[in-house]
């Protein structure tokens, strides 16, 4: 053995082993994905883009963006009077559909707050509840990009009875998601899960429409109890 080739390496080597993990593995930036998840979002996009043009919402509001949980909102402003509300639900959509059009319908707008609604529609495409977390905290990384001081209110995903093989991974999801953020600044979770259970604790029919999948004005009171708290901006 030539000792004196070996001994740089072993040198080399101890002083990789000393740095610290950050050093060997630099932050990421937010990772926008390589494709949105349905080209029919292109459409609510223009709509979205004809809607300001026609009447420009004003800045510095508060946000609501997500899949049809929050498009068929439609007592939002009725809910949280007196609040600068939009909202930007497009339905159907996943995750990371909002990440991708962030720069379209949530930096423009330059929310003080955006409440986020998504995950069951991609665990029913087959993403994992590890996905689901990666994609959420992706979305969050995204808007914190354009928009560092805006504050990104997670929703969790509600127990829809339509989907009942899938609470165990909404379960998951939820509760990866909920860790997930404990670690990022200007980040919340809000439970709506535990309140749509009924005490047998299985999802309550009666807050559902028929579809068993998007919910009544009763769904929307819980979770019109549980945001209200949260529904104003958190810095002046």
């Amino acid at each position: 053995m030539n000792h004196r080739r070996t001994r740089p390496l072993l040198l080399a080597l101890a002083l990789t082993a000393a740095l610290p993990v950050a050093a060997l593995s630099p932050r990421t930036q937010p990772q926008i994905p390589e494709q949105v998840s349905n080209v029919a979002w292109a459409q609510d996009m223009a709509n979205f883009a004809e809607a300001d043009l026609a009447n420009p919402p004003p800045k510095h509001g508060i946000l609501f963006i997500g899949s049809s949980s929050i498009r068929f909102w439609d007592t939002l402003a009725k809910d949280f009077p007196g609040k600068n509300l939009l909202n930007r639900g497009f339905g159907g959509s996943e995750v990371r559909d909002s990440t991708w059009y962030a720069d379209r319908i949530v930096t423009p707008y330059a929310p003080c707050k955006v409440f986020f609604y998504a995950g069951d529609n991609d665990l029913n495409s087959g993403r994992s509840p590890q996905q689901v977390r990666d994609d959420t905290v992706a979305f969050v990384k995204r808007v914190h990009q354009d928009l560092p001081q805006t504050t990104v209110e997670v929703i969790s995903i509600k127990p829809s009875p339509s989907r009942a093989n899938l609470l165990p991974a909404v379960q998951e999801a939820n509760a990866l998601v909920r860790e997930a953020l404990k670690g990022q600044p200007h980040a919340g979770f809000t439970d709506i899960y535990t309140p749509m259970l009924g005490k047998d604790g299985q999802p309550k029919a009666s807050l559902f429409r028929e579809d068993m999948l998007h919910m009544k004005p009763e769904g929307y009171a819980i979770w019109r109890k549980a945001l209200a708290p949260k529904v104003k901006c958190d810095r002046s």
